[in-house]
């Protein structure tokens, strides 16, 4: 129903909500009380002076009653309505709800997105709460030091007879375990209070190397140049402050040369080119350049963000499945702690070593999101003849707008994802099943 339909219901709750007869404002505006009433039961167009004349007469602007509810609080009440299991309300009558209960639309559109803010939040602390090793060390310290603390109190209180230097030793042994306790304690409530920034703290090394990642948008000025060398990636190395060990700078370091390496062999601007007479296939790409899918893949994500250059995320893991490096794109979500989910095509591509692999996938939620994945597994060079192979896989994640066609629905991972069908889950989602 188009909103200018609404004025006669918008009119008729600002009378009722002010206590006044449908005959006494028909007089006062000068029509008939029956005429009022097929305006105020949207049987009658209205505009002009008579809606200037009714807005005067219930104290109102006239767009108020002409306008009503925006068009935002008429679609956040839709996407309200798209989050309800087993059947939604009466989606056309969602304006008219809005025009005549602003108040209540406007509460209810709040507490849909609180909801929705509520659901990421205990995405995050469950996963930490699941997979976070700092949080598992740490709570292992705590049990530890109480535990020496009541093994030390069970013998002071046992022992009748205790040689006074070994009393004053177990003495001792307490407080050192009571102020290691209190330490401890401190540090954990202190992580456990960061909350939503949760997801910003930096736990491990590969943590530290996406966090360097996600700052510079993969996208290395510096090592563009063609005499760029060891010594430039030595200097960036020291001035990241993100890499706070020995483990973050190699891995790091390793990801850096292996960057050079790609933008020797591409370019940023004969890549550009290439990508733009291929129609952007990573495949036709790499067989021009004579390098490997995957670092072509590695390459695209690389691309500086501007006009015309798609936000793209990147993926790498080892044959474990474990990322070893994650450029995070909005609207993918890439566990830090967890596994991730195993239809994702990063996963596939370490079935078929050397088999590129492209495939577009749905994100579920209130407004699931579809993205084009492109994968490939390659094997690492071995380090000798005897060697076992390792392969690492790579997969390049682009948005893809629309909902049309066929996509494969896929998850962040099993503990927060709704699809309860899936025949890939490993474990119950938290959030319950609505896909």
């Amino acid at each position: 129903m188009p909103q200018s339909r609404l004025t006669g219901s918008r009119i008729r709750e600002r009378r009722l909500a002010l206590g006044q007869r449908q005959a006494d404002l028909a007089r006062a505006v000068g029509v008939s009380p029956a005429y009022l009433n097929l305006i105020e039961h949207n049987r009658r167009r209205i505009g002009g002076k008579l809606l200037v004349d009714l807005a005067r007469e219930l104290d109102a602007e006239p767009a108020q009653l002409s306008e009503g509810a925006g068009e935002a609080l008429v679609a956040a009440l839709g996407d309200a309505a798209a989050r309800i299991e087993g059947g939604a309300p009466e989606l056309d009558r969602v304006e008219e709800f809005a025009g005549r209960f602003a108040g209540w639309a406007g509460l209810v559109a709040a507490q849909a997105r609180r909801i929705e803010d509520l659901e990421r939040v205990v995405e995050t602390l469950s996963d930490r709460l699941t997979h976070d090793p700092h949080l598992a060390a740490s709570l292992h310290e705590v049990l530890s030091t109480v535990t020496a603390i009541r093994s030390t109190a069970a013998i002071l209180a046992e022992t009748e007879d205790i040689d006074p230097d070994w009393q004053a030793r177990f003495l001792r042994n307490m407080r050192e375990e009571a102020q290691r306790l209190s330490s401890s304690a401190e540090g954990l409530v202190t992580y456990l209070e960061a909350g939503a920034e949760a997801r910003a703290m930096q736990v491990s090394s590969v943590d530290d190397v996406a966090a360097f990642v996600e700052a510079a948008g993969y996208h290395f000025e510096e090592l563009e140049k063609p005499a760029v060398g060891e010594g430039d990636i030595a200097v960036m190395l020291d001035r990241a402050k993100t890499l706070r060990d020995r483990g973050a700078r190699d891995l790091a370091h390793r990801m850096l040369v292996r960057y050079v390496s790609d933008a020797r062999m591409m370019p940023l601007r004969a890549l550009r080119t290439s990508l733009a007479n291929t129609g952007g296939d990573p495949a036709r790409v790499a067989d021009g350049f004579g390098v490997g899918i995957d670092a072509v893949l590695r390459r695209m994500a690389s691309l500086p963000a501007e006009e015309g250059t798609p936000a793209r995320g990147l993926v790498v893991c080892d044959g474990s499945g474990t990322v070893t490096l994650r450029k995070p794109l909005e609207g993918f979500p890439l566990p830090r702690f967890g596994a991730a989910c195993p239809l994702w095509p990063l996963y596939q591509a370490l079935a078929r070593p050397g088999q590129p692999i492209a495939q577009v996938v749905e994100m579920p939620g209130a407004d699931p999101k579809r993205f084009l994945c492109r994968a490939v597994s390659i094997p690492r060079p071995a380090a000798s003849f005897d060697a076992p192979p390792i392969h690492e896989a790579t997969m390049l994640i682009e948005p893809v707008e629309g909902t049309d066609g066929a996509a494969l629905g896929v998850g962040a991972s099993c503990r927060i994802c709704p699809r309860d069908s899936c025949t890939a889950r490993r474990e119950p989602s938290i959030l319950g099943g609505r896909v």
